[in-house]
């Protein structure tokens, strides 16, 4: 702790420098925030504290760093004071900082210009230069119509489960950022929601909006279609995907699920996709397999500009571990539940605690619309519920890779799916509580 406190007079005479390098990437909005990396305390044999980063981003509206707190090895809090608030007394600073929340945006793009930092800040960043002149980067947005295997290709190609995946259509709710990394290329890419033409809650409306903004920053886009079904005119699809672009962006058309037809039939869908599509390239590909899935690297390669890296190539995600969780809860409702029941559900992490000498204590709620589903969801003497959280909880100590409790309640609140504040709190507004 003290070795860390330490640390924050360098950071207060170098923060002008790092300001200028967050600010550009933000310098396009509206809203006077400033972006800031959030660092992880790393033991060390050294003197000096070591701070690795997360690639997760954090906004805040104030100016001016004070004082780092540390908390379970990480930077619980950053204390921000405008100018003229020095004299301000502690509990009052307190107070101000607590109303803050943490943002992660879905949108901006993080800023890779790093010329600015000299050795000891790369060092403290754990930043690793790409000296490779022909290193490529950049934004790849996944879209299609619902079901027809965007998670699955996305998971395949970052080597990673990041994005739930169930049989039933549209599970994805949010843009899932993942993140594909090798020594000559990085490939950050969008998984969306799936395009549906009927719009039935505001949810369905934030959710194809979601669709849209997440083109804005693409250097390519990938459209995925369902081999299995007859070839259909994907206009929707790509309006929704890259109409609100000036440029005309590089775009594919992966044909998946090749493996439940036979290779005459994934022909002639080739042939068709090519005459009556305005795409530059068709590729079959079977995602649950992975077969075809370096097609489609390769293709996205010769389209990305050249670059340094956006990330630290140790992460494969920007967004929080909370989630995750969340993800992994509500994946096993779609799995467990039929109906209407699965879509009428949000998870939301309420608490997350690590605990050095017990099991992390994670407690979830989940949100229906009505008395009825809450039931079904709880089931008779609390089976259904319990073996829900079972299930939740052996996937995500998989993925935490930690023993973990859950605690799982139930609420209600009634048509959460047409109230947009309730929607902008739950993250489907572009930007989530990290």
């Amino acid at each position: 702790m003290e070795m860390a406190l330490q640390q924050v007079h360098h950071f207060t005479t170098r923060k002008s420098r790092l300001e200028d390098i967050n600010s550009s990437s933000s310098s396009s909005s509206s809203s006077s925030c400033i972006t800031y990396n959030i660092y992880k305390h790393i033991q060390h044999s050294t003197s000096r504290p070591h701070f690795r980063i997360l690639g997760l981003h954090m906004q805040f509206k104030c100016a001016r760093i004070r004082r780092l707190c540390y908390r379970n090895g990480g930077v619980a809090e950053i204390e921000k004071l405008e100018d003229d608030a020095f004299a301000t007394e502690e509990e009052e600073d307190d107070d101000e900082l607590n109303s803050l929340p943490s943002i992660l945006s879905l949108s901006n793009k993080p800023d890779r210009n790093t010329a600015l930092l000299d050795d000891y800040e790369m060092e403290e960043l754990d930043f690793v230069p790409d000296l490779d002149p022909n290193h490529r980067s950049g934004y790849v947005a996944v879209v299609g119509k619902p079901n027809v295997g965007k998670s699955t290709l996305s998971n395949q190609m970052i080597g990673q489960k990041l994005s739930i995946v169930t049989d039933k259509p549209q599970t994805t709710r949010h843009r899932i950022l993942g993140i594909c990394s090798e020594p000559g290329y990085q490939m950050i890419l969008y998984d969306t929601p799936g395009v549906i033409e009927k719009k039935m809650h505001k949810l369905d409306s934030m959710m194809m909006k979601n669709v849209r903004s997440a083109t804005v920053n693409a250097d390519c886009v990938l459209v995925v279609v369902d081999a299995c079904k007859p070839p259909q005119n994907i206009n929707e699809v790509l309006e929704e995907g890259r109409g609100s672009l000036e440029r005309k962006v590089p775009t594919l058309l992966v044909l998946n699920k090749k493996d439940l037809i036979k290779p005459g039939e994934v022909a002639k869908r080739l042939e068709w996709y090519e005459k009556f599509t305005d795409v530059d390239e068709v590729i079959p590909v079977s995602a649950k397999y992975g077969h075809g899935v370096e097609d489609v690297k390769e293709w996205i390669l010769s389209k990305l500009p050249l670059g340094p890296s956006y990330y630290s190539k140790e992460i494969t995600s920007e967004h929080p571990e909370r989630f995750f969780v969340a993800e992994i809860v509500r994946e096993k409702i779609f799995m467990q539940y039929r109906n209407e029941v699965p879509y009428a559900c949000q998870v939301n992490v309420i608490s997350y605690k690590t605990r050095p000498n017990a099991k992390d204590f994670i407690q979830v709620e989940i949100v229906v619309e009505k008395n009825s589903q809450k039931i079904i969801v709880i089931g008779k003497e609390g089976k259904a519920l319990k073996v829900l959280a079972t299930a939740a909880r052996l996937d995500i100590e998989d993925f935490l890779q930690k023993k973990v409790f859950l605690e799982v309640e139930v609420k209600i609140k009634e048509n959460w799916r047409q109230d947009e504040g309730l929607l902008r709190h739950y993250g489907y507004a572009g930007h989530i509580r990290a």
